[in-house]
């Protein structure tokens, strides 16, 4: 076998990192236009898209665009609406996924294998053909509040979290997850007494960050971006999100400067939210790691 002499491990290194350099220019190029096109006038914006100028902060720049759209829609409404309902929507998915996802892989239980093929055959069923009946059954359910029993989920925080909190796909990636862990942890555990949500909580749990951070994600992305069902089921702007905000930008007259802000705005908190969990993510495999 030839040995890989120096000046070759470092060419094909310097070669790997130039690849990787020019896929993460690929990828960011959207977001510095974004950012550029949002600090200038629709004119120049137009006049600076065919050249490299769109992505360089040159000519009449200003936050000009960033006023006219909160004067235009109530965006921080819009953007504390999207984080609340995401925010809340994640952590229940959480939980109750990698509940079910234990359930179906560590406790033997009769018909399990059924309900597992029953729930991933909803996978196929897409949202809009379910959307309608979701809407009528939401119109018309019960709700235990402040002011006593009222009827109907619409214009509500409610009606954008809870049919989102449990999905198939989530739950099948925990369940993908949990087969890969030793089993022989849980087994010894239960042969020393603790019970099953002892060994969710203290065993299986603090081994998951990894699948853990991917749902996060997954969920997170799902959920900011949604349109079609808060569209449906919010009428007044305080429960809307940043997806049905959008549209108030392309009404009447569309001010593309306003909507670059706008999208500049909205896509903060996807960033922080990923950057946040990519640093989990790389400590929760260094922990699992080090305690393997």
């Amino acid at each position: 076998m030839a040995l890989i002499s120096p000046d070759n491990r470092g060419l094909r290194l310097a070669t790997r990192y130039a690849v990787l350099v020019l896929i993460a220019v690929i990828f960011i190029f959207p977001l510095v236009f974004m950012l550029m096109s949002s600090l200038k006038p629709d004119q120049q914006l137009l006049l600076d898209s065919g050249s490299l100028r769109a992505f360089m902060p040159v000519g009449d720049i200003s936050l000009e665009n960033y006023s006219a759209a909160f004067r235009r829609a109530p965006v921080a409404t819009f953007i504390f609406n999207s984080v609340l309902v995401t925010g809340i929507t994640v952590v229940l998915s959480l939980a109750i996924c990698s509940a079910a996802g234990f359930a179906f892989v560590f406790v033997n239980w009769k018909g399990r294998g059924v309900m597992l093929s029953i729930l991933l055959a909803t996978l196929i069923i897409p949202f809009e053909t379910t959307a309608i009946p979701l809407l009528l059954l939401a119109s018309k359910l019960p709700w235990i509040g402040l002011d006593g029993i009222t009827w109907g989920w619409l214009n509500s925080y409610r009606v954008q979290i809870v049919p989102f909190i449990a999905d198939g796909l989530t739950i099948y990636l925990f369940v993908q997850y949990f087969k890969d862990l030793p089993h022989e942890l849980v087994e010894a555990a239960r042969v020393e007494g603790a019970s099953w949500p002892q060994i969710y909580r203290k065993i299986v749990m603090p081994l998951s960050g990894p699948i853990l951070a991917t749902a996060a994600i997954l969920k997170f992305l799902v959920m900011y971006n949604q349109y079609l069902w808060p569209l449906m089921v919010t009428q007044e702007e305080g429960y809307r999100p940043v997806m049905v905000g959008l549209q108030y930008f392309f009404q009447l007259n569309v001010a593309w400067g306003e909507v670059m802000a706008y999208l500049s705005m909205i896509t903060v908190p996807v960033l922080a939210f990923y950057l946040y969990l990519q640093k989990a993510f790389i400590a929760s495999i260094a922990s699992t790691g080090v305690k393997g």
